[in-house]
């Protein structure tokens, strides 16, 4: 058991949602390393903590890993795994959530699946697809930006990574938001029950366009992932189908996140949007700013792999600790006027895409999304304004991301 005292911390208030960085602040100077009762985990608020420990190997998601298949058994029994089959054999078990040999292979595989070319190709898709969003709605001089730009945009780009047939695509995000709901404490037993169908049904559906690309193979990711599997069971069946869903997961969440809070950011600060209006080569560093600034990725667990100490804090094999992305990238000890939004900001060592052995193997997709998106939508409607009230977070902790974002020009 950790020995570090509890402080106070509320993420799941609407409060907290709407402005979560004065907390963060208090935590930083007050209790940068806390527990949390009802996260169940020691929390870590300071920058240099986070990015330490991200790198430090008696770390991991899982502890899997190294119990024994008894051990693993019980453990699941007790966790209630069978309530959830589909969810637990794909989610539970995806390459984010494995350690050791298993992860290693993993990652070596689908890094080269998910190869520069790959997504280098979908460079043209993904700027016809902004166009085509845009031309739907600009005569119309207002819009949601997530419900009519940044949540379709993500899902057509996975859905051509994978090779996902277009009659199937419109499946694709409603599965996604049921499954991740489950990420966050404060989820329902209907959100378990629709997180369980959904993993079910992507299953289903995988296994069938699985068949279809090993009969006739495209320059797609299943494709390629099928091919994989199919030279020696380097990678299983079940391997392929949680790695394709962790990829739609993080690949539509993470990006409509990163979408609405940048913008929402650059709507904030007139001056700034003006500055990357007049001058585009500040496109790079502005999307990392947005990473930075606003993350769409906020927490981030691991567990305790054998006794350690940090910060004067003592760890037990198998405590949880969680990592608050959002404050680490607010920390002021490793940013310059860290609460500033400055589109010019060399911030590239944020926490976004998290580091070490889990660093976000989508993060050049997603930054070629943000980059043709914002460089499109900023050229095409230069005079776009926020519209009606205050934009409202939705409540949690794991993702921070709006509502709603309603915006005219």
């Amino acid at each position: 058991m950790s020995t570090a005292a509890p402080a106070e911390f509320h993420p799941y208030e609407r409060s907290f949602a709407a402005d979560p960085y004065p907390v963060y602040a208090r935590l930083r100077d007050e209790s940068p390393i806390f527990h949390s009762a009802e996260l169940g985990m020691t929390l870590f608020a300071r920058y240099a903590d986070i990015r330490r420990l991200l790198f430090d190997g008696r770390l991991g998601r899982t502890m899997d890993h190294l119990a024994s298949p008894e051990e693993l058994a019980r453990k699941r029994r007790e966790q209630n795994w069978d309530e959830l089959p589909n969810y637990s054999r794909y989610v539970r078990v995806n390459l984010l959530e494995q350690e050791g040999a298993d992860h290693a292979r993993l990652r070596r595989l689908v890094a080269a699946a998910l190869s520069p070319k790959l997504i280098g190709n979908l460079r043209g898709r993904i700027q016809a697809q902004v166009e085509e969003l845009l031309s739907g709605v600009v005569a119309k001089q207002r819009m949601d930006f997530l419900e009519d730009l940044a949540v379709p945009l993500p899902v057509s780009v996975i859905a051509a990574l994978l090779g996902w047939p277009a009659d199937e695509r419109h499946r694709l995000r409603p599965w996604s938001a049921r499954i991740v709901r489950l990420y966050e404490k404060d989820h329902s037993a209907e959100d378990r029950t629709r997180a369980e169908t959904a993993a079910s049904q992507f299953a289903a559906a995988l296994d069938k366009l699985a068949e279809t690309r090993r009969a006739d193979p495209r320059d797609d990711l299943i494709s390629a992932m099928v091919s994989i599997h199919d030279q020696g069971d380097r990678i299983t069946r079940d391997e392929l189908i949680a790695t394709c869903m962790l990829l739609l997961n993080a690949g539509h969440e993470a990006t409509v996140n990163a979408a609405g809070n940048g913008l929402l950011a650059l709507l904030r600060h007139p001056a700034q949007m003006a500055r990357l209006q007049q001058d585009p080569s500040l496109l790079a560093t502005a999307i990392e700013e947005m990473l930075r600034f606003d993350a769409p990725l906020q927490l981030f667990h691991r567990y305790v792999l054998e006794d350690l100490e940090h910060g004067g804090v003592a760890f037990s094999k198998g405590d949880t600790v969680g990592f608050l992305y959002g404050s680490g990238n607010r920390d002021p000890r490793a940013f310059e006027r860290a609460d500033e939004f400055d589109i010019s900001r060399q911030a590239s060592r944020h926490l976004a895409f998290g580091a070490g052995a889990h660093f976000c193997l989508g993060a050049p997709l997603a930054r070629l999304e943000l980059e043709i998106l914002f460089g499109t939508l900023l050229k095409r409607l230069p005079d776009i304004r926020l519209e009606g009230e205050e934009p409202e977070y939705r409540t949690g902790l794991v993702f921070r991301g709006l509502k709603a974002l309603r915006v005219r020009w």
